[in-house]
């Protein structure tokens, strides 16, 4: 790879990779160790992208990806974490993302204070999955497709024994709140046709003790990266692209990987020349890009059960909320509340204090005694212009193929993200 346009050995194929989140770097590590010559762009002042190790509160707090999904031997990230030496802690046994069912790392509580019975808790729970079941009956009868909260009401009318009242409704609610979590996008817009056609490891759910910043750390040894280089345009052609930087630099390459979040292929901020083909663009218009986002509470002492989550019950699924207690898996006092969908754009709105406070609040709610957070983390991961949204999604009504329309390459533009894989996300 050359700037300026100079011009390569012919004997050394050479690569591009615009984006330095995992996707990238892992493109350029493989690459890189095939001996192909291979730089690396990264519009952000550090590497990682949506995975992000903040350190401000004296401790690493994953402000981003914190889980690694599917704790098994087939994980491509397992002899990395096991060579290293970090510490897994798990949160589910099994793979499920709608349902855990260790009902022990759970407390849920209503608005006023009073702790769900595990009995409620387990019973509600259960009903959640045969309302999930019965959904994909609904699936098969219907032509056209539906959203996922369409497909609920269905079930529900058909199945009145399913319907929950009083406080247990309010945990249903609490449940697809949980669900909705998943997609970081609201229950009314996700596909009912494809919301699970993504395959997971098998193994559970671990979340990184020590963060991910280690483990970027090592992926990431003896490759040529560049901070602080937002590409602007690419052009291509046969044999031949250039990148184009804001600064005003160009790299010439053989090829290019685009392993920029989806939301910053919507937003166009990355400028095709010749445009990219009609059904390219088409994919990337039509898959969903969700929010979620997490505020960090650092307490003097603990005040909370000792459970991994506790979640706040109500009637809608935009009122129900979760907390992620790190004290359990990492020895911090630290709460993180994490918004997701709606919520977490109307929270993204606020200022980082009244963010927190919104938090805060929430957690008064349950536990009317807590005590005030002595530092706060929040994330913005909707708004910002190196991310804008978490990850794909579903929209109800679209072709079931987006995730493979976005991975094929258009001749010597190559893509890569969690956007263009439904395998182990």
């Amino acid at each position: 790879v050359c700037s300026s346009g100079r011009d390569l050995s012919i004997s050394t194929p050479s690569v591009v990779v615009v984006g330095g989140g995992f996707a990238g770097i892992a493109a350029a590590r493989a690459l890189h160790d095939a001996s192909f010559k291979v730089v690396l762009l990264e519009s952000r002042d550090r590497i990682g992208g949506r995975v992000y190790t903040d350190y401000s509160f004296g401790f690493p707090v994953d402000m981003g990806a914190s889980w690694l999904h599917g704790v098994c031997k087939e994980n491509p990230l397992a002899p990395i974490i096991g060579r290293l030496g970090l510490p897994l802690y798990r949160t589910s046994g099994d793979n499920s993302v709608l349902y855990d069912h260790d009902l022990e790392s759970y407390a849920l509580f209503d608005m006023d204070g009073n702790q769900v019975s595990s009995e409620v808790v387990t019973k509600v729970g259960e009903a959640f999955e045969e309302i999930i079941e019965e959904t994909k009956k609904v699936r098969d009868e219907f032509l056209e497709d539906m959203s996922v909260e369409q497909a609920f009401s269905i079930v529900l009318e058909r199945h009145p024994d399913l319907r929950q009242h009083g406080l247990s409704q309010k945990v249903l609610q609490w449940y697809l709140c949980r669900m909705e979590g998943w997609f970081a996008a609201d229950a009314d817009i996700i596909s009912l046709k494809t919301w699970d056609q993504e395959e997971l490891l098998e193994g559970g759910h671990g979340l990184m003790v020590h963060g991910y910043y280690p483990v970027l750390q090592d992926l990431i040894e003896g490759l040529d990266i560049r901070l602080n280089h937002r590409v602007t345009k690419v052009s291509w052609k046969y044999n031949t692209v250039r990148v184009a930087v804001e600064d005003g630099r160009t790299f010439v390459a053989d090829a290019v990987i685009i392993a920029v979040p989806l939301g910053v292929l919507k937003a166009n901020t990355i400028k095709f020349d010749p445009p990219l083909p009609e059904w390219k663009e088409a994919a990337i218009s039509d898959l969903g890009v969700g929010n979620e986002n997490k505020i960090a509470l650092y307490f003097e002492e603990v005040f909370w059960p000792n459970v991994d989550f506790l979640g706040v019950v109500a009637p809608t699924s935009y009122s129900c909320s979760y907390f992620l207690n790190l004290h359990k898996a990492t020895g911090h006092a630290v709460l993180v509340y994490m918004p997701a969908g709606r919520l977490a754009n109307d929270i993204e709105k606020m200022s980082d204090e009244a963010a927190a406070s919104f938090a805060v609040l929430q957690l008064k709610r349950i536990l009317p005694h807590a005590s005030e957070p002595i530092r706060c983390l929040v994330s913005h991961w909707g708004s910002d212009s190196d991310s804008l949204g978490c990850y794909s999604y579903d929209i109800v009504g679209k072709p079931h193929d987006l995730y493979e329309r976005l991975r094929i390459p258009v001749d010597n533009l190559f893509f890569a993200g969690e956007a263009t894989s439904t395998l182990y996300p």
